[in-house]
């Protein structure tokens, strides 16, 4: 079925956006004037210490911050005694700042869900620290920790044909969380409605339908309208086009990328496909077996990745060009019940020295990226 155009007509590839260390001058579509500008501190040392000041000293107010956050699943007792615990998040620590997206990256089972799901306090977290606007959130805390920040932190699911009721309208379905702050009129709750719609590029006269009578596109612009409608300033995707056709998952991509530009939002983008990251992402973080290995500006890691892992994972992916060279991931992701000593991708790596089956690498600070890993 037709449908307008979300905000204004855009035609083309998927725009990418630009990176700190991209000139004014860049050639991908402009952001708004309060993401265009900025700069990145110079660091020439190879340091360890001060992780805070270091993601903080380009002014941009930073709205979440987690520090050495982890996630373990208690799956019962050993046969020999004792508790089996699965660590499925390991001591992470990310930054998102007002008006950018991170993207965060990885194989399926790394953690990127889970990381995802305790920063909107669908899972509580086991020990480690989350910041959301300044504001601690304990380990185990109760709903009434997170109520005064549902608002400001929303979750955008995979699949929108199971994120939606089938029974339901979706102009109701939208409506839900004004129902639940219970703050509107009928008629105020009806505008608001409609006013999401159109935000999505959705005709207002679709909300009498049900959710099977659309697309996979279309139900997550719906999903996407949802998720808008308490005026959120952070939404966590999670692997929001994974499901779409190619041509779906531009069209989703470049929808969020300008609404990000129109009403300021900063985003947690998960995903598994290094070009939608690529296309929607400021700056980057690889997880691998529920660790960061590397972050940074997307134009860096792209171009010279750091961690042998990044390098692989950006070398698995294939080409248009016929004959150019791909390369396989060799050997399997660790179990989480027995993860290796040192370095989780030693048994992996093809740069492995003796330090890293033994001792764990620390995350270092290198210029305007961090990496976990013993050849820096």
């Amino acid at each position: 079925m037709p449908l307008r155009p979300a905000l204004h007509l855009r035609t083309g590839k998927l725009r990418q956006t630009p990176t700190h260390n991209e000139p004014d001058g860049w050639a991908g579509q402009p952001l708004s004037a309060a993401a265009a500008h900025r700069g990145v501190c110079p660091m020439s040392d190879v340091m360890t210490a001060n992780r805070r000041s270091f993601l903080a000293e380009d002014g941009k107010e930073t709205i979440v911050r987690t520090d050495d956050l982890v996630r373990d699943f208690d799956l019962g007792h050993r046969p020999e005694g004792g508790r089996l615990v699965l660590r499925a998040v390991d001591k992470v620590s990310l930054t998102i700042r007002r008006g950018e997206t991170l993207g965060l990256v990885g194989e399926s089972g790394s953690g990127k869900s889970t990381i995802g799901r305790m920063l909107v306090g669908l899972l509580p977290y086991t020990s480690g620290n989350i910041e959301l606007f300044g504001q601690k959130i304990e380990p185990r805390a109760k709903a009434a920790a997170w109520k005064p920040l549902r608002r400001r932190v929303q979750f955008v699911f995979q699949d929108p044909h199971a994120a939606l009721n089938p029974r339901m309208r979706v102009g109701t379905a939208i409506a839900e969380p004004l129902d639940v702050a219970g703050n509107l009129t009928r008629k105020e709750r009806s505008a608001r409605v409609d006013e999401l719609m159109e935000l999505v590029g959705l005709p207002t006269s679709f909300a009498r339908r049900f959710p099977h009578e659309f697309s996979g596109g279309q139900r997550q612009r719906i999903v996407i309208a949802r998720a808008l409608a308490l005026n959120p300033e952070i939404l966590v995707c999670d692997e929001a086009v994974a499901s779409l056709d190619v041509s779906m998952q531009a069209q989703i991509v470049n929808l969020l990328k300008d609404l990000q530009d129109q009403l300021g939002l900063s985003y947690l983008f998960i995903a598994h496909d290094l070009a939608v990251v690529r296309a929607v992402s400021h700056r980057v973080a690889v997880l691998y077996a529920g660790q960061i290995v590397e972050t940074g500006p997307r134009t860096a890691l792209y171009s010279d990745p750091l961690h042998p892992y990044s390098r692989a994972l950006l070398d698995s992916v294939p080409r248009a060009r016929r004959g150019a060279p791909r390369s396989i991931i060799a050997g399997e992701v660790p179990s989480l019940l027995n993860k290796p000593k040192g370095c989780a991708f030693c048994p992996r790596c093809p740069k492995a020295m003796d330090i890293c089956r033994d001792v764990p690498p620390p995350l270092r600070v290198i210029g305007d990226r961090e990496v976990a890993c013993h050849l820096y």
